[in-house]
């Protein structure tokens, strides 16, 4: 399980618990710093930091209908 931290211009903030095989889909604005949290037994340790502009998929995704 670790967190994931995105925050952005004009006070865009977006904290979500990811499990592991989980897909996490969102939107932020480009200038926005995504930032993978866990935790360690010295405390919250950030594991890895970049642009929300990396994560950019040229391939528009169908999401699956709920029943």
């Amino acid at each position: 399980m670790v967190i994931l931290r995105c925050i952005g211009p004009d006070q865009f903030f977006l904290e979500r618990v990811v499990f592991p095989v989980e897909i996490l889909g969102f939107e932020a604005p480009a200038a926005s710093e995504v930032q993978i949290w866990s935790h360690s037994l010295g405390g919250p340790e950030l594991i890895e930091r970049f642009q929300a502009e990396q994560l950019t998929s040229p391939v528009e995704l169908e999401w699956p209908q709920s029943a």
